[in-house]
């Protein structure tokens, strides 16, 4: 998998084994390294940018919203100049008939839509998770927040996207799938070797990598955080790269991946 890329630092390579690379770099600085139309599948959690002092309920305490300086930046301008910026390359990267996932709150996800339309991405599906199990509002001065909204896009209105229909039948009980997903948050199981902020349940990257990939094919997820986009990828065969800076979650995605992957836990 290295060769798709044209340029890259090899004291960046965090983990590699395989098909399965962890790089620890700047995500934008290393897109731009990536050779056009390489990759077949993009998911990306980036920053929701929330880090803002407030705080928020977890395992029925009450603790700090702020998860690091990664999810922090001063201006929406800011915010959306970012978005822009790694969606841009993005685009340039994912093959001809390649898609994008991207998954998000009302924080950051508006602006993700607008740099969709604005870099002329053709958005498929507008996906609403729905986590019944969702953390309870302590405020008590609005609704409690239960969704989150997953993007999903083609790199150009006239590219031909593979989407896996009969099978998303076939595991909705011979429906046909709607794009309300009731998956409940992470399980307490998948965080066994360590946390991450916004950690995305292995049910959830289940069904968008067998809805929109082919075994063999290579995912990137440009914000690797805890890994999960890469042991799902990695579980069902197919190829995998994961940047992010943090070596703590570098490292976390490597536990995972040494544990529930070479030793077959699923």
């Amino acid at each position: 998998m290295i060769e798709i890329f044209h340029e890259l630092n090899k004291e960046n390579i965090f983990f590699k084994d395989d098909e399965f690379l962890l790089v620890k770099e700047d995500s934008l600085q290393l897109l731009k390294k990536m050779n056009d139309e390489s990759v077949d599948m993009i998911f990306a959690d980036p920053p929701y940018f929330l880090s803002n002092n407030g705080i928020t309920c977890s395992s029925g305490k009450m603790v700090s919203v702020n998860k690091g300086k990664w999810d922090t930046l001063n201006s929406l301008e800011e915010i959306h100049t970012f978005n822009t910026s790694w969606l841009k390359e993005c685009q340039r990267i994912l093959k001809k008939d390649g898609t994008i996932w991207i998954s998000g709150t009302f924080h950051n996800i508006y602006s993700i839509g607008m740099a969709l339309n604005e870099l002329r991405y053709k958005i498929l599906n507008n996906i609403t998770w729905y986590k019944r199990n969702a953390s309870p509002n302590l405020a008590c001065r609005y609704f409690t927040h239960s969704t989150e909204t997953v993007l999903w896009a083609k790199k150009s209105e006239k590219a031909k996207h593979y989407f896996n229909y009969s099978l998303m039948k076939e595991i909705n009980n011979g429906k046909q799938m709607r794009d309300v997903w009731d998956i409940p948050t992470t399980k307490k199981s998948e965080k066994k070797h360590g946390k991450h902020p916004t950690q995305k349940p292995i049910a959830l990257l289940e069904r968008i990598i067998l809805a929109s990939t082919t075994e063999n094919q290579l995912i990137l997820d440009p914000f690797n955080g805890s890994g999960t986009t890469g042991i799902v990828a990695t579980k069902l065969n197919r190829k995998y790269i994961g940047i992010d800076l943090e070596e703590e979650f570098l490292s976390l995605t490597e536990k995972r991946y040494k544990d529930d992957v070479q030793l077959s836990i699923f």
